[in-house]
């Protein structure tokens, strides 16, 4: 038996990445999955390689795309049981005031506003089936500073302050709510980040993986069985915790 038979599963940004790596490993453990994702291509390619699971095309920071498609995700698969909350994106590096003001609020828009709206349009369908699980993607950005990214870290940790009232919201219902916050991990989203950078992928790794004290950078299966556990009858007594899965790289 898998670890999440009989589970419906949402994945936000599940089209690639870290996204990609939760639906793969939630299917082999069971759960039945419905990718969203703005990426219509990479998430119907998600989708058809594992089985049962649908996709549907969202703006996750459009309020209307996020109810259409949850509704019909719910509606395709008859329950929901567990939300990830993953769809995010970097931005622009270098310090605040030299930041411009749209990039700072697309940035809130896909990292937080959208972790606000997928969560309000799942908490009802969560609550009809008794009990569930709301798995947020953080960073350990949302934890510690790095001196750029401003509007990443402010957004990560807005992510991490609302799971923690989220869960205290939501426990009388069963719904248990955490977060998880990944050190580096070489997904397309890092890879984009170290080519504005100028840097060559063994150079970025030269760079990267010495901060992780287990030795170099993630992988997203390290992330994906994170969300195996949470999504899991496993957690059941874990709500408003942080998950730090990198590398050692928090620990100092």
């Amino acid at each position: 038996m898998g670890r999440l038979d009989a589970k419906t599963a949402i994945v936000t940004g599940g089209a690639n990445g870290l996204g990609e790596a939760i639906a793969t490993r939630m299917t082999e453990e069971g759960a039945t999955v419905a990718v969203l994702d703005v990426d219509a291509d990479g998430g119907r390619r998600v989708a058809a390689a594992l089985p049962g699971a649908t996709f549907h095309a969202c703006d996750v920071t459009r309020e209307a795309d996020v109810e259409a498609a949850i509704g019909a995700a719910v509606a395709a698969h008859g329950r929901l049981d567990v939300l990830v909350n993953n769809a995010g994106i970097t931005g622009a590096a270098g310090p605040s005031h030299e930041l411009a003001l749209a990039d700072w609020e697309r940035v809130m828009a896909v990292n937080s506003t959208a972790v606000f709206l997928c969560t309000k349009h799942a908490v009802p369908h969560l609550r009809a089936a008794g009990e569930g699980s709301v798995v947020n993607i953080s960073s350990i950005f949302g934890l510690v500073g790095s001196g750029g990214i401003p509007a990443y870290h402010a957004s990560k940790g807005a992510v991490r302050a609302m799971t923690k009232t989220d869960a205290l919201a939501y426990a009388p219902d069963r719904i248990r709510v955490n977060s998880i916050h990944p050190g580096y991990v070489w997904t397309e989203m890092v890879r984009a980040s170290t080519d504005r950078a100028g840097l060559s992928e063994p150079d970025a790794r030269a760079r990267l993986d010495p901060l992780h004290p287990l030795g170099g950078v993630g992988r997203p299966d390290d992330i994906a069985w994170g969300v195996v556990y949470l999504a899991s009858d496993e957690a059941r007594w874990v709500t408003g915790a942080e998950l730090v899965i990198d590398g050692g790289y928090t620990a100092r």
